[in-house]
């Protein structure tokens, strides 16, 4: 019975902890298996998002005025606005977080587990953790 218990319990703090899970990272560190259930913000997003919008602007500084006025004013632009609040909201949190390094697996906004994007492993290092501080 008792090792019925531990089992519920493991997979009680497993669901939990994916509930409040997102993973942050960069594109230099994919996850290599996403789980849909997890979000994972990239923090190189909003320059990706910059670059895949705007294009290389020119040197000269009228022309990439005039090629980002054309961007600005296209009817894509708005849905393009879109994707770039998002990306930098993901990166807001992270600041808020006051995560200092990528990536890392954060856990109901309150524990960090860093230099891994495999939520089991995460897991497994917080609950060593956790068992060592109790």
């Amino acid at each position: 019975m008792k090792k019925l218990i531990s089992c519920l319990s493991a997979l009680c703090l497993s669901a939990s902890a994916c509930a409040g899970t997102v993973i942050y990272t960069d594109s230099s560190n994919p996850v290599s298996s996403p789980s849909p259930d997890i979000p994972v913000v990239y923090l190189d997003a909003p320059e990706h998002v910059q670059t895949d919008i705007f294009g290389t602007l020119p040197a000269n500084p009228a022309l990439a005025e005039k090629q980002a006025r054309d961007v600005l004013n296209s009817p894509a632009f708005s849905s393009q606005q879109q994707q770039l609040t998002s990306a930098y909201q993901g990166v807001m949190k992270a600041w808020s977080l006051g995560l200092t390094k990528y990536p890392a697996v954060v856990f109901d906004d309150k524990w960090v587990v860093y230099g891994t994007t495999d939520v089991s492993m995460a897991m497994h290092h917080l609950a060593d953790w956790r068992g060592e501080n109790q």
